[in-house]
């Protein structure tokens, strides 16, 4: 009565399709959330020096020292 055709043309072909397509939303919901809170690897030592003066971690005589030290 019921015959089962494996992966074949059939519905198991249609559930590595379906698979694939979630697979595809959580990577693309992955990559959009976490790109906002990833700092960007290339950024020079002085933007993270200036950065942190700017959001008042190091005060300016740290700033100007340190930024003596990056320029050397």
């Amino acid at each position: 009565m019921w015959e089962w055709h494996g992966f074949g043309y059939g519905h198991g072909f249609m559930w590595i399709i379906w698979i694939a397509i979630i697979v595809a939303v959580v990577l693309l919901i992955r990559a959009s959330s976490s790109s906002d809170n990833t700092p960007n690897r290339y950024e020079s030592a002085i933007e993270i020096l200036k950065k942190r003066f700017a959001n008042g971690e190091i005060s300016e005589e740290e700033f100007k020292r340190k930024k003596a030290m990056i320029e050397e």
